[in-house]
């Protein structure tokens, strides 16, 4: 086959802070997240997308929180370390399509930045990326303001 899809899905609840990191980006919120790294749903989710792509895991286990070589570490390194997989096996990135589930912060505002952010890591033209963002109607624990999640797909293929 010459072509691959991955799926990728993360949560982190909020706790103490000023901002998220989203994508890549620097969002400002009244919260911050609880997560051993910088908590970045968005790149984490799609760094599960492209490992499960490729059949090699996940992100727990390329980086796990049991190593406090990743503590407060930036996720565009995790991403980067994702695509360099990618690459090496054979594969380039085709797309990806991320959606983040949260009441708030709002993610609008900064897609644009997120998708440019995200294209640059992945050395593919902006317009493969897709950053998008919906509520859950105030159910369940993003509609409660507990936390943030972030789903994404992407789709591989064969050089």
């Amino acid at each position: 086959m010459n072509l691959r899809i991955g799926h990728g899905f993360d949560v982190h609840a909020f706790g103490d802070g000023d901002h998220v990191m989203l994508g890549g980006v620097r969002v400002p919120h009244v919260r911050g997240v609880v997560a051993h790294s910088d908590g970045d749903v968005v790149l984490h989710a799609l760094c599960d997308a492209l490992l499960g792509a490729l059949a090699l895991g996940d992100i727990g286990q390329h980086f796990p929180p049991s190593d406090m070589r990743w503590k407060d570490a930036n996720s565009i390194d995790f991403l980067r370390h994702c695509h360099a997989l990618v690459r090496e096996h054979g594969w380039m990135l085709g797309n990806a399509d991320i959606t983040v589930l949260c009441e708030r912060p709002k993610v609008g505002p900064h897609a644009q930045a997120m998708r440019e952010t995200i294209a640059i890591a992945c050395g593919v033209a902006v317009d493969a990326i897709s950053v998008k963002a919906t509520t859950t109607e105030k159910l369940g624990f993003t509609g409660r303001e507990e936390g943030i999640a972030a789903e994404a797909v992407c789709l591989l293929v064969r050089e």
